[in-house]
């Protein structure tokens, strides 16, 4: 348990951190496998539509320092790629 009121405090900021860190993961995560699922199912359009909601949450999580920017390119290129191999 934390003795010093640092320590106490470091505790809880890490808490409210993990929550506005959790509900970051969840929305990309969510959105990803919306855009998968769309793109397996041959419904690519629909799918194509859904990048600009991708590109909005992943540049959120660069903008808190969820992500690196490099991270976050590197998602949002392999995503496109991803998409633009199920055409072919």
């Amino acid at each position: 348990m934390a003795i010093t009121s640092s320590a106490k405090k470091a505790i809880r900021v890490s808490a409210r951190k993990r929550i506005f860190n959790l509900r970051t993961q969840k929305k990309i995560d969510a959105v990803v496998r919306d855009i998968k699922k769309l793109a397996t199912s041959k419904k690519l359009v629909e799918a194509k539509k859904m990048i600009p909601l991708l590109y909005k949450a992943i540049d959120k999580a660069v903008k808190t320092k969820f992500y690196k920017k490099n991270t976050a390119a590197r998602m949002k290129s392999r995503l496109v790629k991803f998409l633009n191999k199920q055409t072919t």
